[in-house]
Order: structure tokens, then C-alpha cells, then sequence
């Protein structure tokens, strides 16, 4: 059979829950609403590492976080992985190509992709310092080196005044089409153009929005601006402590005291989804336009979600639904995957590092044994099936750093720096409102997840466990030695 074209489609700090398929109430993402009606969506996908360099490393090995090193965010750490999804594709007979966001080290590292258009947004650490000039970002990345062609003068994503871990929100300063968004789906547009017709592609169309800046053009902001939005969810558990310290920082980890400016940074982000949603739209119409639909996979998902003040929170890296669930859609052209189970919903426990093993089964590349993730095709011929009954996620986070255990039903959280411990319902409780930790009819499933839990930090640097019990306030580094040694 021939091997199909696979496109995957990555967003960056997209929730799980903010698209109209997967049932809210203000968004709306038609384009992304009709992938999920050809092809099956995941319900329990999550980001076991949620924030961008931890969960692409996952993207990118197959690997669980534990072997790939990253459990935190930290910059400046070499990528050096003997397998990668791109270069095990390559080896497939693809031709593979990035348009977007790689956010690995150096900023010109392929990953064995044959070419990268690379936009990486705003990284801190590729600016200033003693940043090498081939690794400034200022000339690394395309984006910024063609907006400065066509422009005329040097412009950055920041210049309206709005920082890229902010919950503060404005639109788009200049036309449309220099926007980053229409960026990546022009570039994507152009390699279909220019691609070899005789050789299967590999097109990983890696998108920046709705990670902040939240500005998405002024027609974006026009559709939400004068609509009631569903309030962020606040569960019977929460502190405002955090909150009436650090709501006045502009990028708190806690998101704004002001409820306005709450309403706003709600408008921007869901203008940026829309926003984004719509040039997904132009490239699915290029495929079918082109003839190259009915022949191609489309994965769409995300690195990790975005708290958007839920729970008094903001950002990422946090063990809570709006944090670590993400979207994941498997959608197939007519001639490609004929037993996939179109317009179902998989409920299934799925993680990241799933992509790989799936994306190499679809091209009939032999799985490395490097890789940890599951070949997710069983679920879309019957998505009834479950891959695995539990998934140990993480992250160091300072203060706030955290384990947890997910079902799908429930989920437990241990809070590494302090001990505390939470449980929650997710079945009848999908907002984590109620904490269920002291319940005495929860006690023994708390245990036993607990005890899963143990079992996945057993021999693990840290020490985070002597095999019988947890132990708080270990040391927690954001890079393990299976990352730096390499």
C-alpha cells in the first residue's frame, strides 16, 4: 500500500477542553470541529511534563519523561537523541519538514527533519546574554528574519507592549498576514507547492498561538468582546494567598485580581484560537484542493494547556485539567486508514509520547525500542479499547512542583516541595472543584494510586520515595542526567 502523507498540526498552551467539539461554551473552532468529525478524538490526552520543552521532548522521542531527562523547563540543555519521530520518518522514505516552533537546543537543530522554517516566538534565553550570534534568536529565526524583509524595519511579537507569558491581551498591530499564525500556514501552504510529488511528506505545521502574546487580529477580538464567558472554574479546595500576593504582576504565575482583566485575557485567548482555527482551515483546503487529502493522516494536538485563571492559576507546569489536558484528534483522508471509526470520541488515557509510535505505524516504520508511548491506531479502529490503566505525570516547578497520578476517572496529586496531597473525581467532577482527599469512602482508592504512583519514582535521583512512602521537600531539578549526558 502506498504510504500516506502525514501531517501533524501542534499548537502551543491550547486546553483540552477549548474547542467547540469538545463542548464549550463560548469557543468556536469549526475547522478543527470537522477534523474530529472525520476521525476520532481523545477526551484523557494529556502532556505528562506540561510546559514546551518537556512535552516536545516527549513529542519528539516517544520517550516518558524519566528517559528523555526533562521535568521541568530549564533553556540551553543540547537535544542529542539517537531516535526521533522526524528522523525515523526520513528513514521511512519521507520527506520531512517543520514550519513553526521546535523550542529545542541549538535553535537550529533538525531533529532529523530534512528542512525547518523556524518561528520559536519569544525565548528569553536565545536573546540576551552571552547568546552566541549563529544562536541569537535575532538571527536564527525565520519569522523575525521575514517580517524584517517585508516590514522594512526590525518589529517584535512584544512591541505592543504585551510580554509573552502575559494575561494581558490586545490585537494584532499590523496586517493580518504578517501575523505569526497566517506565518506558519503561508509556509506550510508553500511547501506543498514546491514539495517532491513522488515522495510521501512528513509536515509538522507547529503553531505558536494561543500561547501568549494574546493577540489575535482585531476581527478575533470582535467576536468574543461582547459575549457573557463562562467564569473560571473555582473549586471549594482553593487559597486566594497567591493570588492577592501576585495579582498585580502582569506575568503571574496566578493570573490577574482585577476580574476585568480577567474577561480580557479570556477574549484573547479564545481570539487566538479562533484565529488559529481558521488557518488550520486554510491548510485542510489546500490538501483538498490540491488532491492530497484523501490521502494524507492529520494529528492535531498540543504541547500542554493553559490554566487561564481557573482555580486563581495562570499558565502551565500546574497537575490540574486546564494545565496538563490537551486536544488530540487522528483524522484520515478516504484512501488512508479504512478502519478508523469516524466522529467517535476515545476515552482512553493518552500521552504525547503516544505520537511517535503512531505516526511510525502509519508510515510502516519499526518502532525503536527506545520509545515508551503506545501505537494509538487500535484505538481508532475501536476506541472502546484503553493502552494503559494509569499515567505518572510531573513537573519541577519551585514551590509548586507536583506528581500526579491520572485514570480514566480520577486523579491523585502529590505536591513534592510540601507533601500535600489532593484527589479528585474527574468522572463526576471534570473541573476539579472538589478535593476528595479526606473522604473516608475515597481513602483506599486513594492508596492504591498513591501507591502507583511510589512505584514510578522508585530509583529515581531525587529520592523521592524509599519504596514504601513519599518523602517531601527533595531537591527537584528541571534536567535529569539522562538529558545532560547524552
Amino acid at each position: 500500500m502506498k504510504q500516506p502523507n502525514i501531517i501533524l498540526i501542534m499548537t502551543d498552551q491550547l486546553r483540552g477542553d477549548c474547542l467547540g467539539y469538545a463542548g464549550h461554551p463560548d469557543v468556536k473552532t469549526p475547522y478543527l470541529d470537522t477534523l474530529a468529525a472525520k476521525g476520532v478524538s481523545f477526551d484523557r490526552a494529556y502532556s505528562a511534563c506540561p510546559s514546551c520543552i518537556a512535552a516536545r521532548a516527549a513529542l519528539h522521542t516517544g520517550m516518558e519523561q524519566s528517559h528523555h531527562g526533562r521535568v521541568g523547563y530549564e533553556d540551553n540543555i543540547p537535544w542529542n537523541y539517537s531516535h526521533t519521530l522526524a528522523g525515523e520518518l526520513s528513514k521511512a522514505g519521507y520527506y520531512t519538514q517543520c514550519v513553526g516552533k521546535m523550542h529545542v537546543h541549538p535553535l537550529r537543530n533538525y531533529l532529523g527533519f530534512h528542512n525547518v522554517e523556524l518561528h520559536d516566538g519569544y525565548l528569553h534565553a536565545a536573546r540576551y546574554g552571552s547568546v552566541p550570534y549563529r544562536e541569537s534568536q535575532f538571527v536564527a529565526d525565520d519569522y523575525f528574519y521575514w517580517l524584517k524583509q517585508e516590514l522594512g524595519v526590525t518589529t517584535d511579537v512584544t512591541d505592543t507592549g504585551i510580554d509573552c507569558n502575559s494575561y494581558l491581551a490586545r490585537p494584532w498591530m499590523h496586517e493580518e498576514k504578517y501575523h505569526p499564525t497566517n506565518w506558519v500556514t503561508e509556509r506550510s501552504l508553500d511547501f506543498l507547492r514546491r514539495r517532491d510529488p513522488r515522495q510521501p511528506f512528513f509536515l509538522m505545521a507547529s503553531y505558536l498561538r494561543p500561547h501568549p502574546p494574546f493577540d489575535a487580529p482585531q476581527y478575533y477580538f470582535d467576536l468574543y468582546k461582547s459575549k457573557a464567558l463562562q467564569p473560571p472554574f473555582v473549586g471549594d479546595w482553593e487559597t486566594d494567598e497567591f493570588l492577592k500576593r501576585d495579582g498585580r504582576i502582569f506575568d503571574s504565575k496566578t493570573g490577574p485580581l482585577d476580574p476585568e482583566l480577567v474577561r480580557e485575557a479570556q477574549i484573547g485567548y479564545y481570539a487566538c484560537i479562533t484565529h488559529l482555527d481558521h488557518q488550520i482551515g486554510r491548510l485542510i483546503m489546500a490538501l483538498v484542493e490540491q488532491e492530497l487529502y484523501d490521502d494524507s493522516v492529520i494529528l492535531f494536538t498540543a504541547d500542554h494547556g493553559e490554566e487561564l485563571c481557573d482555580h486563581h492559576m495562570f499558565r502551565k507546569s500546574r497537575p490540574y485539567e486546564g494545565s496538563c489536558r490537551i486536544p488530540l484528534i487522528i483524522s484520515a483522508g478516504k484512501n488512508v486508514l479504512p478502519l478508523l471509526k469516524a466522529s467517535e470520541t476515545c476515552h482512553a488515557v493518552t500521552e504525547l509520547r503516544d505520537v511517535m509510535p503512531t505516526l511510525l505505524s502509519i508510515a510502516g516504520r519499526e518502532i525503536p525500542d527506545t520509545v515508551d508511548g503506545f501505537n494509538l491506531l487500535t484505538l481508532t479502529e475501536n476506541p472502546k479499547n484503553s493502552i494503559r490503566t494509569w499515567l505518572h505525570g510531573e513537573h519541577s516547578y519551585g514551590d509548586f512542583s507536583n506528581h500526579w497520578i491520572v485514570t480514566e476517572t480520577d486523579k491523585y496529586i502529590w505536591h513534592s516541595q510540601t507533601g500535600q496531597e489532593q484527589y479528585f473525581c474527574l468522572e463526576n467532577d471534570p473541573h476539579e472543584l472538589r478535593d476528595r482527599i479526606k473522604d473516608s469512602d475515597c481513602r483506599e482508592r486513594v492508596r492504591i494510586l498513591r501507591g502507583h504512583l511510589i512505584e514510578s519514582l522508585k530509583g529515581r535521583p531525587e529520592k523521592f520515595t524509599d519504596g514504601e512512602k513519599l518523602i517531601a521537600g527533595r531537591p527537584y531539578l528541571p534536567t535529569l542526567s539522562s538529558a545532560t549526558a547524552r
